[in-house]
């Protein structure tokens, strides 16, 4: 296992790469602790996959180093840096049986077959597969394939990190949260490095202890999954991040006080002279619905039950603007206004998150 380090990386497909928009990957630096568990995750054509595959050594940067430790990898190939990937779509290897296929990897590396054979007995038992040990991987449904790979990339324990590209693209979905879940607990019982990319933010805040969220070949924000959803640094990890994600609606930040649709608001915190496109940000659990004057003039266009709470959706003036209203809890036949908790309100300048300056809103 190693710490892993991204230093000043950033990578294009072009041969002479000349503006902003020809790089895959803009500049970034990262540090991946050993033995952390940590999740690439955006919408596709962001970016993950190509940092991945630089990680594993299938593709060299343009730009930049990888180190595990103190040691420079850039150079270096997947089996030099000591790498498990498990892509995709399933990698198997048909006419072997899925014993073999689990073996594959240790049986390459001389381990004596007393060991080869509990470590696979071992595996087969955490992705489900004790009883198909003896059949053949040819004619197997794509899931139990992939589980195959999944058990594959898991076999070896030796490896710096175990990588996942997307892995439970094919996998039906009860199953899902079984193989996570069996994920989660292969890291926390033999401590592997594990980089989990997907576009899936369940997946990625259910296995991850630290999620880096990437838009358009950048990170916007690496942290906690409780640390995106609270504070999220760009408008992207806002709405990327909940169900439904972070409204945002255009607003004039003057001090303490957002003006939107004519209406003041007042804030948490003041901030200073902000030149560009500002927005006031808030989560659809921190609005409630009202009547009368107060508030931001709202108009309720459905209401969606999904059981342990409802998701009102309508707009203020263009903007459309979601609010969770708890089980239980009425919502007004009359309801024309919407109240933001201006604690858990964020303002943005040109889609990143402002810090309050030090002058506190008047009581």
């Amino acid at each position: 296992m190693a710490q892993i380090i991204l230093e000043n990386l950033s990578h294009s497909y072009l041969p002479n790469p000349s503006k902003d928009e020809d790089w895959a990957l803009k500049p970034m630096t990262l540090t991946w602790e050993d033995g952390g568990a940590y999740a690439l995750l955006g919408s596709s054509g962001c970016g993950k996959s190509t940092l991945l595959n630089i990680i594993s050594g299938l593709l060299r940067p343009s730009r930049g180093r990888v180190l595990f430790g103190d040691r420079d990898m850039t150079g270096l190939s997947t089996m030099e840096r000591n790498i498990a990937q498990v892509f995709q779509f399933p990698v198997v290897y048909d006419t072997m049986s899925v014993r073999d296929n689990l073996a594959f990897p240790l049986r390459n590396r001389g381990l004596p077959q007393d060991q080869v054979a509990a470590r696979v007995a071992e595996v087969a038992e955490m992705i489900g597969m004790r009883d198909m040990l003896d059949r053949r991987a040819r004619g197997l449904t794509a899931d139990a394939k992939q589980k195959i790979s999944l058990g594959r990339g898991m076999v070896r324990q030796d490896v710096n990190a175990i990588l996942f590209d997307e892995p439970l693209t094919v996998i039906d979905p009860h199953m899902k949260w079984e193989l996570r879940t069996q994920l989660k607990d292969l890291h926390r019982r033999f401590g592997h490095t594990m980089i989990y990319v997907t576009h899936d933010q369940t997946e990625a805040l259910t296995f991850a202890d630290q999620v880096v969220v990437m838009y358009d070949g950048r990170v916007v924000q690496a942290g906690t999954p409780q640390a995106l959803f609270d504070a999220p640094e760009h408008t992207f990890v806002g709405y990327f991040i909940g169900s439904p994600g972070m409204n945002l609606m255009d607003a004039r930040i003057e001090g303490a006080t957002a003006h939107i649709e004519g209406v003041q608001l007042p804030l948490a915190h003041g901030y200073g002279a902000l030149e560009g496109k500002t927005q006031l940000g808030i989560r659809p659990e921190f609005l409630r619905l009202g009547t009368g004057q107060e508030g931001l003039p709202y108009t309720i266009r459905r209401i969606e039950d999904v059981g342990h709470h409802r998701i009102v959706r309508g707009h203020v003036g263009k903007a459309d603007v979601n609010v969770i209203v708890p089980e239980g809890q009425p919502i007004p036949a009359d309801a024309n206004r919407v109240l933001p908790d201006p604690v858990h309100a964020h303002v943005y300048l040109d889609d990143w998150r402002v810090a309050p300056s030090n002058l506190e809103r008047a009581a």
